[in-house]
């Protein structure tokens, strides 16, 4: 019988469904009550034991040191939840990983901003919900004639799904959204009353009024948090790509897209302002369009050079932006869609700006900076009030373009390549054109 130590944050699904499995099991798993997330789990100590600094992370009373939840879950828990054939263990494993591809992607893109975690996006989380539907009417198909997703009892398949499903039965599945999947709803609820589960989860109460974004509890979130209105938003520009070896070829459509309302609860850019804030300064020698049809088409070794082949200092400058605040950088996907939140804020910037920005590093471990250029030698952002919502979040340095530093920031970031100043891989990067 398993024993030992989670280490985990309070009300973690994930963390339940090892704190769930250990409850059938009758493992001795206790969870670790010293533990503050963003500080233990950076500790050396911690570091040691679980390289990636993720939690949910247990440490058997032997020493041995298990993360991800799944993994977790099957060591404490017992043959029961395991499944005792290698038929059932395959469809046990089917619906565990059903859970983590198919229902915790949508689930998060929709319930989190709503919790204040994540900026909203409108396209994003229209599609979270058509995502989520079809799981659910997967789960309702096969529930017709099932009571549990495998076998004729309850396993591992059956809390994993249930709790990567909690979150969205808590926050945003109303009576009238859930009301077509009658089988998932009664499996659901089975499944939550059961006492091993309700020991670790307590009381459900399931959602009443689907909750919604709010611009004000997003901010607070934030503030708690330290980090200054950060937004979420896909990417307008070239290239989502992974690393830059396995980059995909870029866009050759150059429309200029248009603004998005994206009903986030901050003030929209009044309809009636034309004047564009960069109309005072000259307009120089250089066409940055050009530029970016040249970077959109062409590869680096080709673009790069035409860049500082074309580029106007005396009417242009470089930047290099750090963001101030990654002790708070979570998840990878949060993280781009910061970013990505920031583009979209600026988008009437784009006629007289570029920016490479890179996200370095991996999940709880990463750090975004970027450079940028544009027309005059101001901090762009100051020049608007539309254009300051994002950027005091980041520390600004502007670069000599002379320097052989600056050539090799300019080189790295519009590559995205190399490491940041504390050795991070690059991970990812989102161009602003």
């Amino acid at each position: 019988m398993a024993s030992g130590t989670l280490y985990t944050y309070q009300n973690n699904y994930r963390a339940y469904k090892a704190l769930i499995a250990a409850k059938y099991s009758g493992a001795n798993v206790k969870e670790d009550p010293s533990f503050i997330f963003g500080t233990t789990n950076k500790t050396e100590e911690f570091t040691k034991k679980f390289p990636l600094g993720k939690v949910p992370a247990y440490e058997d009373s032997n020493g041995t040191c298990i993360t991800e939840s799944n993994a977790i879950a099957y060591y404490v828990g017992n043959d029961q939840l395991r499944g005792t054939t290698n038929l059932l263990k395959s469809q046990i494993l089917q619906w565990m990983n059903f859970a983590d591809s198919e229902i915790l992607p949508p689930s998060c893109s929709w319930v989190f901003p709503t919790m204040g975690i994540m900026q909203y996006n409108k396209q994003t989380t229209e599609k979270a919900k058509e995502d989520l539907k079809k799981a659910l009417d997967a789960l309702n198909t096969h529930l017709l004639t099932c009571t549990y997703l495998a076998g004729e009892r309850i396993t591992l398949a059956d809390i994993s799904v249930c709790m990567t499903l909690l979150l969205a039965y808590q926050h945003v599945l109303e009576p009238v959204f859930r009301e077509p999947y009658k089988n998932t709803n009664r499996w659901f609820n089975t499944i939550i009353n059961q006492p091993e589960v309700k020991a670790v989860i307590g009381e459900f109460k399931f959602c009443e009024k689907m909750a919604e974004f709010d611009g004000k509890k997003f901010k607070e979130m934030q503030a708690k948090l330290g980090v200054q209105t950060p937004k979420s938003e896909d990417k307008k520009g070239k290239k989502e790509k992974p690393p830059k070896e396995a980059a995909p070829k870029k866009e050759k459509k150059e429309k200029e897209p248009e603004p998005e309302d994206d009903d986030d609860g901050m003030p929209d850019i009044p309809k009636e302002e034309s004047k564009d804030p960069f109309a005072a300064f000259p307009k120089g020698s250089w066409n940055m369009d050009d530029f970016k049809r040249c970077y959109s088409n062409e590869d680096e070794d080709k673009s790069i050079p035409y860049f500082w082949e074309k580029f106007d200092k005396e009417n242009y400058s470089i930047w290099f932006g750090e963001y101030s605040y990654p002790q708070d950088l979570t998840q990878v996907f949060m993280s781009c869609n910061l970013i990505g939140g920031m583009m979209q804020r600026l988008d009437k910037m784009r006629k007289c700006a570029f920016g490479s920005m890179g996200l370095f590093g991996e999940s709880n471990n990463s750090t975004i900076s970027g450079v940028w250029v544009w027309r005059s030698h101001e901090l762009a952002f100051k020049l608007s009030p539309d254009w300051q919502v994002d950027f005091e979040s980041y520390k600004w340095e502007k670069l000599d373009p002379d320097s052989e530093k600056t050539k090799k920031l300019v080189d790295q970031y519009f590559r995205w390549s190399g490491t940041d100043k504390e050795g991070r891989k690059f991970n990812q990067g989102k161009i602003f054109k």
